[in-house]
């Protein structure tokens, strides 16, 4: 009887070795049948969604500047500087953000095979202005470089969509049928967002916002409205600059000064007190991108003088 137990007990055991093998090798294929998915690497959080929507689960997104991180002030990590080594394409937003700045000199050594794309390209770059003061009784701007935040405005968002998509077409071309009707499905949103947000803000030509970091100008540019900056290139307003800022909103009648996740918000409470208004946050960054930017056009709304 004691035999019988321990040849059942041995048999158990083979069993169950056998039955791990086979788990384990049914999990290295499943990691090896990932990691043959290109790597495409994008700058910012809704260069995320323009990939998936085009590339579907083709492809792994890779993206430099986390939740809640700026783009002007963000630096790499080193395991983000392996998967940069690893990739096939990068997405960059080629408007001249800071990380972008700093990567391309590095890259030519990281990955000289890897496509980078320049989403930028076909778009007219406008200037930032920081914002207006009276100076020995002249209006004058203060003007901070070319601005690069070209993604907040969905004109310039299908330009960056097509760039991609040609992009993708060409580290992997097996996949351009699918990637074309994806692009075109893509694109058929951002011009129902663009139309949305257009109905938002009818009659509103020609009104005022106020925001701390000046992430807004080709928004502000396509719908008709103005983009009022307290900040510039991660500057916080001198006193003077304050005080013109307070009268700005007062003439104005601006009750609303808008913020954003990553940046300062002592200046933007401040002047919110002083002009009895209250400091509203919208995202730039949001991965979301067509949810986001429909939410964020209802709020400019009801914060437009």
């Amino acid at each position: 009887m004691k035999s019988k137990i321990m040849i059942l007990m041995m048999l158990l055991s083979v069993c169950i070795v056998l039955t791990s093998g086979c788990t384990d090798t049914q999990d290295d294929s499943d990691t090896a049948s990932d990691s043959d998915k290109k790597i495409v690497v994008v700058s910012i959080l809704p260069q995320a969604e323009f990939v998936e929507k085009i590339a579907g689960d083709n492809v792994e997104v890779v993206i430099m500047v986390p939740p809640g991180a700026s783009p002007h002030s963000y630096e790499p990590t080193p395991s983000q500087l392996t998967d940069l080594s690893n990739a096939g394409m990068y997405a960059m937003v080629g408007s001249g953000i800071t990380i972008e700045d700093v990567l391309m000199e590095k890259i030519t050594d990281l990955n000289p095979d890897m496509l980078v794309v320049d989403c930028s390209e076909g778009i007219t770059l406008i200037e930032m202005v920081a914002h207006s003061h009276d100076e020995e009784e002249h209006d004058h701007e203060e003007e901070g470089g070319l601005d690069p935040h070209i993604w907040t405005s969905p004109d310039n968002v299908e330009i960056m969509v097509e760039n991609i998509y040609q992009g993708l077409v060409e580290v992997d071309p097996d996949n351009q049928e699918t990637y074309l009707a994806n692009k075109n499905a893509y694109l058929a949103e951002l011009d129902e967002l663009d139309e949305q947000i257009q109905t938002t803000l009818e009659g509103k030509e020609g009104s005022s916002f106020m925001v701390y970091h000046p992430a807004w100008g080709y928004f502000a540019n396509h719908y008709g409205i103005t983009q009022v900056a307290v900040e510039i290139e991660g500057k916080e307003p001198s006193v003077q600059d304050m005080q013109d800022i307070i009268d700005e909103a007062n003439e104005e009648g601006i009750k609303v000064i808008f913020v954003q996740s990553g940046f300062s918000t002592v200046s933007a409470e401040a002047i919110a007190s002083e002009i009895d208004g209250e400091a509203v946050e919208v995202d730039p960054l949001a991965k979301d991108y067509i949810d986001n930017l429909a939410k964020v056009a209802e709020a400019f709304e009801k914060g437009l003088a």
